[in-house]
């Protein structure tokens, strides 16, 4: 019987796309409570002096990514109501592609079952936000504003919602995998000063398709709920 080793775990992660999702997952998870006893009354009203985890995810969560929440769904209430899923959702998407920047390590956005799986939980749950808010009244979107051309438009309109979880999936993946592969080529051909301006522009990148996933989600939330189809 094989003893346990960190250094086969290590292994294990380094090739395993769901080790790593489940390693940032928890990370995530002790990052939460840590923050979570930490920020009393007094310390969520006045930001630490100094760089810290409390003023990263309170400039990146509160500050920039809720305000563009409110501006999405058009009011404090409903940016609220959405801010643990998607500030979640993109917490979560980021720190797996920053695991792509580390060294030999792969990242779990690198491989389209992970992408899949988030672009399908986000398909379902904006058409669960959506009948929740109008009842079977939702399905009238479908049909259009002309009855004459409903028939067309349910087609074209089912079209583009099977459309979107693809669309998010493989924008994810490729942009994360094509960006791992171009840190990886460089980084064997010169192991100095070239490859950091690649993983400058590698954890560019997982800033930039996290956010953009957790925007595209918004938008679909919003559209599935919005009153004026």
């Amino acid at each position: 019987m094989e003893h346990f080793s960190w250094f086969t775990l290590l292994n294990l992660i380094e090739h395993d796309h769901m080790l790593g999702a489940v390693l940032v997952l928890l990370m995530l998870t002790a990052i939460g409570f840590v923050l979570r006893s930490k920020l009393s009354a007094e310390s969520a009203v006045i930001p630490d002096s100094n760089i810290s985890f409390s003023n990263f995810f309170q400039i990146i969560g509160l500050d920039f990514l809720f305000d563009i929440f409110e501006n999405i769904f058009g009011s404090k209430e409903k940016a609220k109501k959405y801010f643990p899923l998607l500030a979640g959702s993109f917490f979560f998407i980021l720190f797996l592609n920053l695991l792509g920047v580390v060294p030999g390590f792969l990242p779990p956005t690198g491989t389209l079952n992970t992408t899949l799986a988030f672009g399908i939980l986000i398909f379902v749950l904006y058409n669960y936000y959506g009948f929740k808010e109008h009842g079977i009244s939702y399905l009238k979107q479908f049909a259009g504003p002309v009855l004459f051309l409903a028939p067309l438009m349910i087609i074209i309109e089912i079209i583009s919602h099977l459309v979107r979880p693809i669309s998010l999936s493989l924008r994810l993946f490729m942009n994360v995998t094509g960006d791992h592969m171009v840190l990886g080529v460089f980084t064997n051909l010169t192991h100095l000063i070239v490859p950091a301006i690649f993983v400058g522009l590698g954890i560019f990148v997982s800033f930039l398709q996290a956010f953009i996933f957790t925007v595209l989600s918004a938008i679909y939330i919003a559209l599935a709920e919005a009153h004026t189809h």
